[in-house]
């Protein structure tokens, strides 16, 4: 299963992906507990994607179109880790969203469609280019989940 493919890839019954990239019984809680603030304009992936972290136990705020969702989604409620694109609608760049986001050491994950980000050292826990599949995001989120205190 990849996510951020132009077709709805993580929708029920979706035929897009790998087998071996499905959630399966022993793994639908993993994320079980973790608070996950997630970031993205595009509707039908972000939809999917909140469909899926859910799916796998976390509790998803988002998605966030914009900066300004994502900064009233983050007063209402704090998040262990961050799913955040980079562009965003309307041309607005997610980077001073992600140095809020590590001033409250909240950790990372940038997710684009462009090959090529700019961003300094250290910002985020990993650039992940769209598609991304199920077994890449869970093997960047498990260490980053498995370092917060409350999980």
């Amino acid at each position: 299963m990849k996510i951020g493919s132009e077709t709805d890839a993580m929708a029920p019954g979706s035929q897009t992906g790998s087998i071996g990239d499905q959630p399966n019984a022993s793994g639908l809680l993993e994320l079980k507990g973790a608070r996950i603030l997630l970031v993205e304009d595009s509707w039908q992936l972000g939809n999917a994607m909140k469909r899926l972290l859910r799916v796998l136990g976390a509790d998803v705020a988002g998605p966030a179109a914009s900066i300004a969702d994502a900064e009233r989604l983050l007063a209402e409620r704090t998040a262990d880790v961050a799913i955040v694109d980079i562009n965003l609608r309307d041309g607005e760049r997610a980077n001073g969203l992600i140095d809020r986001l590590q001033e409250q050491r909240i950790p990372v994950v940038v997710v684009s469609g462009y090959a090529a980000v700019s961003l300094p050292p250290g910002k985020a826990e990993a650039i992940l280019k769209k598609p991304v599949s199920l077994k890449t995001l869970l093997a960047i989120l498990r260490p980053i989940l498995a370092r917060q205190p409350n999980l």
